[in-house]
């Protein structure tokens, strides 16, 4: 295994009525906030990183139909992240832009049907 989901990001008109009703369905708690509204909940002795991934809703006033709602952040665990890029790219990735401004630690990518992720940094220790 080279990759495994860290985090799934959903966009949400209101991120903490999102944030309280996943915690509640999931049983994770909220691990952060950030200044844009953001708002991360995981379980509870895990946190990013964890076996399992963490939720992060990001406040959105976009309503556009055709926008996409969720997208994958993946960490490479066996390799670093530009070795990781390389091979994501020879399976079929490209890079998309999403108005980056280069200065950022992760690269957005689109698979082949155009959805966008990203590969973050850090690396993570596979599970099991």
């Amino acid at each position: 295994m080279a990759c495994r989901i860290s985090e799934l990001v959903i966009d949400a008109a209101d991120p903490d009525l999102l944030a309280g009703f996943w915690g509640n369905v999931l049983g994770y708690v909220e691990l952060g906030r950030e200044d844009d509204g953001s708002i991360e909940i995981g379980p509870p002795d895990a946190g990013f990183g964890g076996p399992q991934p963490t939720l992060v809703f990001s406040r959105t006033g976009d309503s556009r139909p055709a926008k996409l709602r969720l997208h994958i952040d993946v960490n490479a665990v066996d390799r670093d992240q530009d070795a990781e890029l390389e091979r994501l790219l020879a399976l079929g990735a490209r890079p998309a832009d999403v108005g980056q401004t280069g200065a950022e630690s992760w690269h957005v990518l689109a698979d082949p049907e155009g959805n966008e992720f990203c590969l973050l940094r850090a690396r993570l220790q596979p599970l099991g």
